[in-house]
């Protein structure tokens, strides 16, 4: 985003790369320059930026105009934060929509663009697919643990990435039975979701 730091309308006329301090009587330039400036390190959401001015005292409706502005040219985009995190999320640590969203809604996203975003970017299909996955290296790092034990970790692993109980018990009994151990997938075998370890 280094090119926006010299677009006057931003009130990025300074030269060189850190932007200068602004005035303290300025609070419109301090504004600027904090968003300028946590946008350069990592995309950020604007309630995000909102409470990162709140914070340093910037008053309200200064903030308001400084983040409509960044809107409106683009360097704020909550829906474009939201596909983009649900990509990067569930292909980096598996996680499913349940808990993208809650991680979506910790940072200020709305709600229909958190579900804009994981409609658009998360095939129902795909979560089947990363589960299967993620049970496939938990056998592997369970193997000679006691049946019961096996089913609680993977059902615990699943439901913090939050995958639903249904489909993690359905993914859970489909690799043991794959794996040769049809015979400890009774149905006894499987807590309810309250009993789930979460080891």
């Amino acid at each position: 985003m280094g090119e926006e730091h010299g677009d006057p309308a931003l009130g990025g006329d300074h030269e060189g790369g850190a932007p200068s301090r602004p005035p303290r009587d300025d609070p419109e330039e301090q504004a600027r320059q904090v968003c300028l400036r946590l946008l350069t390190m990592a995309p950020r959401t604007r309630a995000q930026l909102a409470e990162a001015l709140r914070k340093r005292g910037v008053p309200d409706g200064t903030a308001e105009e400084v983040l409509s502005r960044f809107e409106d040219v683009g360097l704020i985009d909550d829906a474009a934060f939201a596909r983009a995190w649900v990509d990067s999320r569930h292909h980096s640590r598996g996680l499913a929509g349940r808990a993208l969203s809650a991680e979506l809604k910790r940072r200020g996203v709305a709600p229909d663009e958190i579900r804009a975003a994981i409609e658009d970017r998360l095939d129902p299909e795909a979560e089947v697919s990363t589960a299967r996955l993620l049970v496939d290296r938990k056998l592997r790092s369970t193997r000679g643990q006691p049946p019961e034990q096996r089913i609680r970790r993977m059902a615990g692993m699943l439901a913090r990435k939050g995958y639903p109980s249904g489909l993690a018990f359905r993914v859970i009994r489909e690799a043991l039975e794959a794996e040769g151990g049809a015979a400890h997938t009774e149905d006894d075998m499987f807590p309810d979701e309250a009993n789930m370890d979460t080891e």
